[in-house]
């Protein structure tokens, strides 16, 4: 199976900062979707998310040439250490909303919830003033109303446009931000950690954005809310017979009193940070329970919206 993230790793002195996303990514992603659903609790939600994220694969697949920003622009954010396209500031085009249009139409056609066909003509329907009200909710991570079904749909569209931005960029033209538990790239925060089995990134830690999907390193044994470095412990569904229980930890932070999960790709070599995320939410309701907030969304799961 093709990794999300390929990389020649015989032409790289060091291991790679930043990991712009691969073409691959939503369909991988989909793959790993369909296999976690096998004999799970969450079985058709998971499918039905499998059958999403292939959309995703396919509008990414469509998305024509995007406007970046200028050199000037580019150079600029590098020098201040933003991110060159920022989720919340960035004049989003029309992009985004033909992505969400080849969504729609993809779930129409497949073997899904009567409710998911309804949002999806819900959407379809929408002026493009709502839509982009909505795209703004999700980006805001403002409270959720009776909009809420449609916001997961809203969001894979932006993941999708954002994504694409990134793959355009490349890791050449993204550095550090002075926060560093934000995307360079987008500025939004992290959905999971993964810590990488390949050649030069053996061990390595690396946060996966929330939108965009870019990846960039992160210490081991560190808060990505809050950077401290001590009061950090690690929980894990202890006995559970999920495939991927092992896998994928909670590092917790007792000085913030968040946490944020980490996949361990040698333990799931397929493994995929959003997809193994929502194929442990048992772990987010431990951890929750313990008095720990999650210090990153996923933007594919929103609270009563399935």
């Amino acid at each position: 199976m093709a990794a999300a993230f390929p990389i020649d790793v015989s032409t790289l002195a060091e291991p790679p900062r930043i990991i712009a996303p691969a073409a691959t990514l939503f369909a991988a992603r989909a793959r790993r979707f369909a296999q976690l659903a096998e004999d799970h609790a969450l079985g058709d939600w998971l499918r039905f998310l499998a059958l999403l994220t292939q959309a995703q694969h396919e509008a990414f697949a469509a998305i024509p040439p995007l406007s970046l920003p200028a050199a000037e622009a580019l150079e600029r954010a590098r020098r201040h250490a933003m991110p060159p396209v920022p989720a919340l500031h960035w004049q989003r085009d029309g992009a985004w909303r033909a992505a969400l249009r080849r969504i729609t139409a993809a779930l129409a056609d497949a073997a899904v919830p009567q409710a998911v066909r309804q949002s999806c003509a819900r959407l379809e329907a929408a002026p493009e003033a709502a839509l982009e009200a909505l795209a703004g909710q999700v980006l805001r991570n403002e409270p959720y109303d009776a909009d809420t079904a449609l916001l997961p749909l809203v969001a894979a569209a932006l993941q999708v446009y954002w994504t694409a931005l990134a793959a355009a960029l490349g890791a050449a033209h993204l550095a550090a931000l002075d926060v560093h538990g934000l995307c360079p790239c987008c500025g939004s925060p992290p959905v999971a950690s993964v810590v990488r089995s390949a050649p030069d990134m053996n061990n390595l830690r690396y946060l996966h954005c929330a939108l965009c999907n870019t990846e960039w390193n992160f210490v081991r044994i560190k808060c990505a809310a809050c950077d401290s470095t001590t009061q950090i412990a690690y929980r894990n569904l202890e006995g559970s017979p999920l495939p991927n229980a092992a896998a994928v930890r909670a590092e917790t932070c007792d000085n913030c009193m968040s946490y944020l999960k980490i996949l361990y790709q040698a333990k799931a070599p397929d493994g995929d940070p959003v997809a193994d995320d929502l194929a442990t939410l048992a772990l987010d309701l431990l951890v929750d329970e313990a008095g720990y907030a999650r210090a990153g969304p996923n933007l594919l799961f929103v609270s009563g919206s399935s």
